[in-house]
């Protein structure tokens, strides 16, 4: 398991100036980070590598699969690239950004009256994504929740069905305790690796990274989902009914603008008789 981008996880900079600025760099990073260890582990040429990535982390893992195709492509990495996961994965903001009135409006977390605004508003993110004025776009996207905030009385944007600090997001609002996953990593876990510098301290998010690649934040990565298919490599995409940040309708929507998007007909899995989640797929 890599921490990337450095600065994440027990990754870490000496000097915050060389951290990376965009999931190019992020990717290329990654792909010589698997470069060394194939040397040093000739037995992972046999073993297929999978990436799996969650919110941003997915637009990362799409990232970095086509950066390690690409390597495997051209001979410079010996590797089996198994597939990719994409877990409510940030790849298209801007259908995201306009999937988020009517999503919350459908459950009763927002007025008739606050739609329009916000759709307004993520229209205008939708056009800077398309001028490329992604710094601009971020922006303009953070007031977007924002004003959602407002006017949700403080919706969790990871759970509609939660308000603010109430479940999903309160990890981050919190003292982390040995139950929680910080705890266990400045616990118990760093303490067993012994390899970790004691003033180093495991976090999942680093204020310092996201605000270093604050300018690639809002670049869809459509182009790389379709590459990697174009590569024959397996690509796995689930999301949570409930997420609003990256909602399924916006997943369904970046969906249907791949070149060749799933064809075939819809089915459920579930548990008894009740419906848990449904799945298309794409024979690629």
């Amino acid at each position: 398991m890599q921490d990337l981008p450095v600065g994440v996880g027990y990754s870490y900079v000496e000097d915050p100036s060389v951290l990376a600025t965009t999931d190019v760099q992020v990717a290329a990073d990654a792909t010589e980070l698997l470069k060394a260890l194939t040397k040093e582990i000739p037995t992972l040429h046999s073993s297929p590598l999978f990436l799996v990535g969650e919110s941003y982390g997915g637009k990362l893992a799409a990232k970095i699969g086509i950066s390690v195709a690409r390597a495997i492509h051209a001979g410079a990495l010996k590797l089996t690239l198994g597939g990719v996961v994409l877990g409510d994965s940030w790849i298209s903001p801007d259908d995201f950004a306009l999937s988020y009135a009517q999503l919350l409006r459908d459950v009763s977390r927002l007025s008739d009256e606050a739609v329009a605004p916000l759709n307004r508003m993520a229209a205008i993110v939708k056009e800077q994504i398309a001028a490329r004025q992604f710094t601009t776009a971020k922006m303009t996207w953070t007031n977007l929740v924002d004003l959602i905030d407002q006017q949700s009385d403080g919706v969790d944007m990871l759970n509609f069905l939660l308000d603010k600090g109430e479940g999903s997001s309160t990890s981050q609002v919190f003292p982390s305790t040995p139950n929680t996953i910080d705890g266990l990593m400045n616990g118990v876990i760093k303490e067993k690796l012994k390899v970790i510098p004691k003033n180093i301290i495991w976090q999942g998010v680093a204020i310092q990274v996201f605000e270093a690649m604050n300018a690639t934040y809002m670049k869809p990565a459509i182009d790389e989902v379709d590459q990697l298919l174009a590569y024959g490599v397996n690509v796995s995409v689930y999301n949570g009914q409930f997420d609003v940040i990256c909602s399924t309708i916006g997943v369904e929507a970046w969906v249907k603008k791949l070149k060749s998007p799933p064809r075939s007909r819809r089915k459920h899995v579930g548990l008894r008789r009740a419906p848990q989640n449904f799945f298309g797929e794409l024979e690629n």
